[in-house]
């Protein structure tokens, strides 16, 4: 199996999905990637809101598209995170949209907070002088619709992933993505050094990433939709516009995960779940409510 390099250059970086977009690395399955990505703005250096790589940015400054050989639609993408290592600077913003959310907060009339941070191996400091835990993870992980044209990165898709902004996917984490495309055409990027379950503020500790994974191409999934095996558990996805939907979504997808495990009927697998399984909120922050479903391994013996 190769192991290959993919920086993040003016060549190698896109801001929408579109299955036109030529493949800026072709792989074969097996194969690992070091992938490096700009923060979410895609600023090319540490001067928050200074020179983009996209002046007329029109989502995630995002890595990719990487083509994976005899990927087709239906089959499943695996994408195991080797390690995932922060830049060593980030920003984070809140209070700068006028949106539902921010006018109940009471902060959408403005002006925005902005902080920025020095990143180190275990800790972030902001230009405040707070300190904060770092647990890097990619929030943008995903495919592109299979519809024609050009789609925003903004919000997170049941078919083909996208901007999950998932803080439970950190290295040793495999996130399996329903493949929508020939070829897959995986995109990488939003670089996040920590972020609480939900991004409540709109934005997480955006920074640079430099990102190692391998990429498995399988004929079908263990369970339907966009799930995920990492260190802590068992996850699976709910996105839509109704917080409801997107929960009901997510534990669905977990209790047929629970009667394939233990060769149970679906009333027994729920009822099995209610001790064990937790439901979080994966994001608030992008259009698309997200919701995951969590069960923790060794959790039923």
């Amino acid at each position: 199996m190769a192991e290959h390099r993919l920086p993040a250059t003016r060549e190698t970086t896109v801001d929408v999905f579109d299955r036109a977009t030529p493949p800026v690395l072709t792989v074969d399955p097996g194969d690992s990637i070091v992938v490096g990505s700009l923060d979410a703005a895609g600023y090319l250096d540490r001067r928050v809101q200074g020179p983009t790589m996209f002046p007329d940015r029109r989502g995630h400054c995002l890595t990719g598209p990487i083509a994976v050989r005899g990927a087709e639609p239906g089959m499943v993408l695996g994408v195991h995170f080797t390690s995932i290592t922060p830049g060593d600077w980030g920003w984070t913003a809140a209070g700068t949209k006028d949106n539902a959310l921010n006018r109940r907060l009471g902060v959408a009339g403005g002006p925005g907070a902005w902080l920025t941070w020095d990143i180190g191996p275990e800790t972030a400091t902001s230009n405040l002088g707070h300190t904060v835990a770092v647990t890097p993870f990619l929030g943008v992980i995903g495919v592109p619709p299979a519809e024609p044209g050009p789609h925003p990165t903004i919000p997170p898709r049941p078919a083909g992933g996208g901007n999950l902004d998932c803080r439970d996917l950190v290295a040793g984490s495999t996130l399996f993505l329903p493949l929508t495309v020939p070829d897959a055409l995986l995109h990488l990027g939003d670089g996040h050094a920590a972020q609480g379950h939900g991004e409540v503020g709109g934005t997480a500790i955006e920074c640079p990433m430099t990102t190692a994974v391998t990429l498995t191409l399988a004929a079908d999934a263990a369970v339907p939709g966009i799930h995920a095996e990492t260190p802590e558990g068992r996850i699976t996805f709910g996105f839509g516009t109704d917080l409801n939907e997107a929960m009901a979504d997510a534990l669905a997808a977990m209790v047929t995960w629970l009667q394939q495990l233990h060769g149970l009927d679906r009333p027994t697998a729920l009822a099995l779940a209610s001790p064990v399984v937790d439901l979080r909120i994966t994001q608030v922050a992008n259009e698309t409510w997200g919701v995951h479903a969590v069960l923790p391994h060794g959790a039923i013996h």
